[in-house]
């Protein structure tokens, strides 16, 4: 059987694509620019085709997957024509999720961190799960993807563009509900409505764990506790918390309260807890969440963290977490703003988290626009600068993006912490920098 992805080098795609590998089945897809992803599925036996044609009549396939990033690639309606069959991407998982016992975390942050330690956990508990996360882990060998040969299966669950309503989970996590995806979604209701409906697919006899110290989540578990649902909570309060700050290897209060609920998962499924502990205390993080590395840049060594936080909520969580972990260091950020429209709307809130930052410099670098995501009326008066100047502080500066280099080899001191925020091709700009100067980021 062959399976085409469009749109292979998503991070969500790739890790379905890595999944049919693992079924036998012959893989090929395409995608606009070469990555680390579609290197790692090459590497691994798929077919990748980049900015060119393919001749899909010569290697028909029986199944075409699309990411939901792809909705108007011609290459889509090639194969509509040719009467393939046609699933996006989260209507191909929530396929998976109807034959597997599904355990399918959401929320607005955190989720792919509990769906990695909730994967790992139940590995440690010889549970062989198969693991579908939107990041690559390092205990998964540096992927987002684990093959399991049980019937357990771990997924992340988004809620861009109601993504999560095609899944039928046994156990559903929602770790918080904040306002984001502001072009799906437009008002909090519609986002609180559409984790309802997330939450009411659980199958007969599925149980709901939500964090009790957000009032989104809890307020969610309190109305389908209502509808007859079994609710179950966890919490800050909880007396494990004070043990896992002292034995993650992951820093952040936030992450004590992810590694709460996997806890909590596993003690539904009756894991014991020492296999949680010890399984969890040697989580070592993933891919641009809080990821260190350590090398030298323009002849100072430094260390540098990639982490892919874009909402306010998330880059305040992460300053906090470094500033925890380097108390007396100097820390240096470089935030891009993603997608111009969530940018204005959430405007006063990003004013706020850098006004307040306990780090030493930031520098706001130009939004990453998003094709077909921005609202044109609002976005045209929207930029980094004027964010920058409503934070309102000389610890805060716009920076253009062309300038970046220039500006930190001036600022970098040897022994620096570089904090590297942002969801949009930041990482890859900022790889390149550090690469041609030696530092150890690739």
């Amino acid at each position: 059987m062959r399976v085409f992805f469009i749109g292979i080098g998503g991070i969500g795609v790739s890790a379905l694509a890595r999944y049919y590998l693992s079924q036998g089945w012959e893989v090929f897809g395409s995608d606009l620019a070469r990555s680390e992803i579609t290197d790692d599925l090459k590497k691994i036996g798929a077919r990748i085709f980049l900015k060119k044609n393919i001749n899909l009549k010569k290697t028909a396939p029986d199944l075409a997957i699309y990411s939901l990033a792809a909705k108007n690639n011609p290459e889509l309606r090639r194969v509509q024509d040719m009467g393939v069959k046609i699933m996006s991407y989260p209507q191909a998982l929530g396929e998976l999720t109807k034959k597997y016992r599904t355990v399918a975390v959401a929320g607005a942050h955190g989720k792919s961190t509990v769906t990695a330690m909730i994967g790992m956990m139940l590995a440690a508990a010889k549970f062989d799960p198969t693991v579908v996360v939107g990041t690559k882990v390092k205990s998964f060998k540096n992927t987002n993807f684990r093959s399991g040969k049980s019937d357990l299966l771990v997924i992340e669950a988004c809620e861009y563009d109601r993504a999560f309503w095609n899944y039928f989970p046994d156990i559903a996590v929602v770790t918080n509900i904040e306002m984001d995806h502001i072009e799906c979604y437009e008002n909090e209701a519609n986002l609180c409505a559409a984790f309802g409906k997330f939450a009411g697919n659980l199958k007969p006899g599925g149980k709901l764990l939500v964090c009790a110290d957000d009032a989104g989540a809890k307020k969610l578990g309190e109305s389908m506790k209502k509808k007859g649902i079994e609710v179950l909570n966890y919490s800050r309060t909880m007396p494990e918390a004070k043990f896992f700050s002292e034995i993650l290897r992951v820093p952040g209060e936030h992450n004590v309260t992810n590694a709460l609920a996997a806890l909590a998962v596993g003690r539904m499924l009756e894991i014991d807890d020492e296999t949680i502990f010890k399984s969890l205390a040697k989580y070592r993080g993933s891919w641009r969440r809080f990821d260190r590395r350590r090398g030298e840049i323009f002849g100072k060594k430094i260390t540098v963290v990639f982490d892919y936080g874009h909402h306010p909520t998330q880059i305040k969580l992460t300053m906090a977490a470094a500033r925890q972990l380097w108390p007396k260091k100097r820390i240096i950020c470089v935030f891009q703003p993603h997608q111009a429209w969530r940018t204005s709307l959430l405007f006063d809130d990003f004013a706020k988290v850098f006004r307040e930052s306990p780090l030493d410099k930031t520098f706001i670098t130009d939004i990453y626009r998003v094709a077909g995501r921005e609202n044109e009326k609002i976005s045209k008066d929207i930029n980094s600068e004027k964010l920058a100047d409503a934070v309102g502080s000389k610890k805060t500066e716009y920076l253009a993006k062309k300038q970046i280099a220039v500006k930190l080899k001036k600022e970098i001191n040897k022994g620096d912490i570089l904090l590297v925020l942002g969801a949009g091709d930041i990482y890859d700009y900022m790889q390149k920098i550090l690469r041609n100067q030696s530092c150890d980021c690739a």
